[in-house]
């Protein structure tokens, strides 16, 4: 007999715990609990009662239970669904492929050499003291130097030769500043060291680095001076220490990067191949001569 009405006294205690409002909002769905409420207010005891025979099914705990163990599975599952959708632009490519890693490999060692050899990018720079020097040969090589004094030397040569070949080569600086500005306007890279152009950049349309006109130019300029002008040793070793110290020059600025510069020589060797095959003869030199000064008389 003790040991029956310690077991009874313990299940009311029990029975009393799970009627408490803090358990019967786990145990009953909030619909439920508003109903029950309700009906308690105005039930008196039964609804009570009603509510401690609920509390007491197991069925019902364990469905709900089930049914709150669903829920988070569900949405767990819902979470591992959405990143399986990503974009493909936001996936990272696991296996990209062996020409993409070369590309990205030079492209690296290019932009770190470029900014080591940027000494003179800022006065602040490790030979920023040399900085004025150095773009003052620079300027040297600029487009529209060169295209002022080829019109220059035009206007004082009174020899046909020299003036057909002042006159290619001013095709050939125009052809140049118009194919480079091209070239940087469809590539759009900038410099190893973000600098905003001066204003004879805009003027020469030299805007952004690759390729790299004044490499392109300078190349052009003495191979054309070097074929068409009868030069001693020195002058012509002189040249072409110009024409690499002019392209060298804008990377020292911080301007170019060095594959720039080597695509510039390539630039300019083309133009100069090109002028050489569409080499305008002294007749078309002096046409052309006749029509600028205003000169031209054909009727006559």
């Amino acid at each position: 007999m003790p040991s029956s009405y310690n077991v009874r006294s313990r299940a009311r205690e029990r029975n009393g715990v799970l009627s408490r409002p803090e358990f019967m909002s786990l145990n009953h769905q909030p619909g439920r609990g508003g109903g029950g409420g309700g009906g308690g207010g105005g039930g008196g005891v039964g609804a009570p009662c009603e509510r401690r025979g609920s509390a007491r099914r197991p069925g019902q705990i364990k469905h709900q239970t089930s049914q709150q163990s669903d829920e988070p599975t569900e949405s767990g599952s819902k979470d591992r669904r959405e990143p399986n959708k990503m974009p493909e632009e936001d996936c990272m490519q696991l296996n990209p492929s062996f020409k993409g890693i070369a590309i990205n490999s030079l492209l690296a060692i290019d932009i770190c050499l470029s900014k080591r050899m940027g000494v003179c990018a800022y006065t602040s720079s490790s030979w920023g003291g040399c900085r004025s020097m150095v773009a003052l040969l620079a300027l040297t090589g600029h487009g529209i130097t060169w295209i002022i004094g080829t019109i220059v030397c035009l206007t004082r040569s009174n020899t046909l030769a020299g003036q057909e070949v002042l006159i290619n080569l001013l095709l050939a600086l125009i052809l140049d500043v118009m194919t480079v500005a091209g070239v940087q306007r469809l590539v759009k890279r900038r410099g190893p060291w973000e600098m905003t152009p001066g204003f004879l950049d805009y003027v020469a349309m030299d805007v952004y680095s690759f390729p790299a006109a004044y490499a392109s130019r300078a190349t052009m300029v003495s191979k054309f001076l070097l074929s068409h002008l009868v030069l001693a040793v020195p002058l012509r070793i002189l040249l072409v220490l110009w024409a690499f110290l002019v392209s060298i020059s804008r990377v020292l600025l911080g301007k170019y990067h060095l594959t720039d510069m080597v695509c510039g020589f390539a630039l300019g060797m083309l133009h100069f191949s090109l002028m050489e095959t569409v080499w305008l003869s002294s007749n078309t030199c002096q046409t052309i001569i006749s029509i600028s000064t205003l000169s031209w008389s054909p009727f006559y």
